[in-house]
């Protein structure tokens, strides 16, 4: 399986900027899609941005504000978040799905903290 540690969050205010990281261990050659997701209190866990074959993917709300990036080297992605908002304000979760063989697995980290303050 695919292990993944978040770091990062933190309380901001509104404009500034806060860079996540995920640093993934374990079977992390199976990994074929990783990046991130945010829930929000009594909200559902929403798409913020993805790498999948090198192929990125952003959710509409942070387009043009966050940058996901990924250093294989080091087994980590990271979210570099600008021009935050308030509405920003969540739960980020790292996200990896792997395959083995004919399984898939959807390993989620524990979150971290994002607040960006008015």
């Amino acid at each position: 399986q695919v292990q993944l540690v978040e770091s990062g969050g933190d309380l901001v205010q509104a404009g500034g900027s806060l860079r996540l990281s995920c640093a993934a261990s374990g079977r992390t050659s199976r990994i074929d899609v990783i990046g991130w997701y945010r829930q929000a209190p009594v909200t559902q866990r929403e798409l913020v941005a993805t790498i999948e074959n090198g192929v990125i993917n952003y959710g509409d709300p942070v387009k043009g504000r966050f940058t996901i990036s990924r250093d294989n080297a080091k087994n980590t992605v990271y979210l570099q978040m600008n021009s935050l908002k308030p509405e920003d304000t969540a739960v980020y979760y790292c996200y990896a799905r792997s395959r083995e063989e004919v399984s898939m697995y959807i390993n989620w980290g524990q979150g971290t903290q994002v607040t960006v303050s008015p």
